[in-house]
């Protein structure tokens, strides 16, 4: 970890080098920006000294079943217009599908999102590099003047385009509003599982800690601190905001954000696996991911929490049931459930202990890994990582064990957080 000297630098240099390519930021009156260096580009046009870091709050939608996807509304571009973008902490690429025109999207709930004319990002631009560099890609350009990006996601769905600069409309808690410069992809060519069918997002709003997320990039400007939080509800909905001001003063568990090789996940370290009483595996790498509808085990610690999960419903009066494909797993029990409520008391919760010294540990109840679909079934929302095309030995962890969790990211203090609260109404600063 750097020291803040280090990391200001670098985040100044950042700034500098984006200027020339990216609009600069407008404030409400009573508010304004921090001073950036001056450029040969156009500086910001306003008094830009005296702005504190503030957050900014959205409403999140959807659901882990059946949509599969949690997002909130995002105002990009002069003016404003409003997009569904899905909260996804497990990448650094935003992007929407876009007018470039687009050579393959699908239907989404917006206008597809058209680029202002000559705000390419360059490919010699350092958000060009860290967005290759996020997504593992060869530093190369079709043309100097543009930014190339593909990234890829586990479900085997894939956005390519270019990176343009826009504006993002913010309302701060502070009461001030703002319009802050980023850099983002203009997709024109998506691939989804089931491209025929209407997508209720317009694109993905990526909060990783990477150069490229927004989260870094709103932060580089010093409108918020390197802090992003969601609050997932299992009734649907919930928020997520960006900034410190509304981490919770306390009743959360802490442990120190570690790397898992050279991808910006959020990893609270690893981990050892508890079902019940019975140990399920230890020194596991464990990420969270928002961007995940399910929970993903590797290869080895799915095979046992499976055999151990069909050993203790062997004396329970639940049947496997192979007439519903909501999941891979689903059981029957002697009359339609409905709702988890029903079937809890045949599961045993998961505990997740984090080896940091402190020993944090993650419960995760049943309500937390199971759906009762709407034939009344009860589906295990764990699933094979593998099977999806993840390491073996990677184990995520998403919405569906994230639900009514306040979960931080603290990038400035490089600590994951989370803790039990309600998720369905949104919090006060």
């Amino acid at each position: 970890m750097r020291g803040k000297g280090a990391a200001l630098l670098v985040a100044l240099l950042v700034v500098a080098a984006v200027l020339a390519a990216i609009p600069s930021c407008s404030a409400a009156a009573t508010t304004t920006l921090p001073k950036k260096p001056k450029p040969p580009a156009s500086p910001p046009s306003a008094d830009t000294s005296r702005r504190t870091p503030s957050s900014a709050v959205f409403p999140v939608y959807g659901d882990v079943y059946p949509h599969g996807i949690y997002y909130a509304t995002m105002n990009i571009g002069n003016p404003p217009k409003p997009y569904f973008m899905d909260v996804d902490t497990g990448s650094d690429i935003t992007w929407l599908q876009c007018d470039a025109p687009c050579q393959r999207c699908s239907k989404v709930p917006h206008p597809l999102y058209q680029p202002p004319k000559n705000r390419l990002i360059p490919c010699e631009n350092p958000l060009c590099y860290a967005v290759h560099a996020s997504t593992h890609q060869k530093h190369t350009c079709e043309s100097p003047n543009q930014c190339d990006y593909e990234v890829q996601y586990a479900d085997h769905g894939s956005s390519m385009g270019v990176l343009v600069a826009d504006t993002l409309a913010l309302s701060l808690v502070n009461g001030s509003a703002v319009r802050a410069p980023i850099a983002f992809g203009c997709g024109y060519d998506q691939l989804f599982r089931k491209p025929e069918e209407p997508m209720l997002t317009d694109g993905v709003l990526g909060l990783g800690f990477g150069k490229a997320s927004i989260l870094s990039q709103l932060s580089s400007w010093g409108v918020i601190r390197n802090v992003v939080g969601h609050c997932l509800s299992s009734k649907g909905g919930g928020y997520f905001f960006l900034g410190d001001d509304l981490v919770p003063p306390s009743g959360l568990t802490w442990s120190p954000k570690l790397r898992i090789g050279d991808s910006n996940y959020y990893s609270p370290g690893p981990a050892s696996l508890v079902l019940g009483s019975q140990s399920l595996g230890s020194k596991l790498p464990v990420v969270l991911d928002s961007g995940s509808s399910y929970t993903y085990f590797g290869f080895q610690p799915y095979q046992d929490f499976l055999s151990a999960i069909k050993r203790d419903l062997s004396r329970q009066p639940l049947t496997e049931t192979s007439d519903d494909k909501s999941l891979p797993l689903c059981w029957k029990g002697p009359k339609p459930f409905k709702s988890v409520l029903d079937v809890i008391k045949y599961f045993k919760p998961l505990i997740l202990s984090f080896g940091n010294g402190r020993k944090a540990r993650m419960e995760i109840p049943p309500e937390n890994y199971l759906i009762v679909t709407k034939k009344g079934n009860a589906c295990l929302g764990i699933l094979n990582g593998t099977e999806v095309g993840l390491h073996q030995e990677l184990n995520v962890i998403g919405d569906i064990s994230l639900q009514d969790l306040v979960v931080i990211y603290d990038n400035e203090k490089q600590q994951i957080g989370w803790g039990r609260a309600n998720c369905d109404r949104l919090p006060k600063s």
